[in-house]
């Protein structure tokens, strides 16, 4: 994905994403924001992102900046640290994380957008990601326990098999719930049978292929 945009006219609407966009969702940490300054595969649009490869929609969307910057400053992901991301789409959120990681393994079950997501990991430089091809609707079991989980696609319901694969002290960000009643949470493993969850925001996002869905039934 890029940018049809002359040079300066992309530094300004980098620059606009950042202060317009990104600051005012409580994103305050300034390598977050030095990390959104440096990557151009991405348009810099207030919403959701359309992901289409050569004029095929594949149904799927980015999170708007805003929301991956404010995910991202919440984990609070150091150099030691390995990172499972479920859902690939662009790349984008896993070279965000690569930065801060010492490795991302990214999932996803798409092989177009794998290979899409793959390829822009590539022509950016960044070598500290992994991209698997597969269901990761309930986590990554084999490369398991991780120290950050990263869903990249809405949760109807927390399946439980995922903070299972958190180390104890691991973060997790997803968002759960459905329209209009979601929110991005952070949940924290703080013992091995107990997890603690923080509400950040509402916000709406598409389901992730295969989510875990509430029952239809009614009782």
């Amino acid at each position: 994905m890029t940018s049809e945009l002359p040079p300066l006219d992309i530094e300004q609407a980098r620059h606009n994403m950042v202060e317009q966009q990104i600051r005012p969702w409580e994103v305050l940490d300034q390598s977050v924001l030095d990390l959104l300054l440096a990557f151009r595969l991405l348009a810099f649009a207030d919403m959701e992102i359309p992901l289409r490869i050569d004029g095929v929609d594949t149904g799927e969307c980015m999170f708007a900046p805003k929301v991956e910057a404010r995910l991202l400053q919440e984990l609070g992901i150091r150099g030691h640290e390995h990172v499972l991301e479920i859902g690939t789409g662009s790349g984008y959120m896993a070279a965000l994380a690569a930065h801060r990681a010492q490795h991302v393994l990214t999932v996803e079950i798409n092989p177009l957008l794998a290979a899409f997501g793959a390829a822009n990991l590539r022509r950016n430089g960044v070598h500290n990601v992994r991209v698997e091809t597969g269901d990761g609707s309930r986590g990554w079991a084999a490369r398991a326990p991780y120290d950050v989980i990263i869903v990249s696609g809405g949760l109807p319901l927390m399946p439980p098999e995922l903070p299972a694969q958190l180390k104890v002290g691991g973060r997790m960000a997803a968002i759960v719930g459905e329209p209009p009643a979601m929110s991005a949470q952070i949940v924290t493993r703080v013992t091995e049978s107990a997890c603690d969850t923080l509400r950040l925001f509402e916000t709406v996002a598409r389901p992730l292929a295969n989510a875990l869905r509430p029952s239809a039934f009614r009782f």
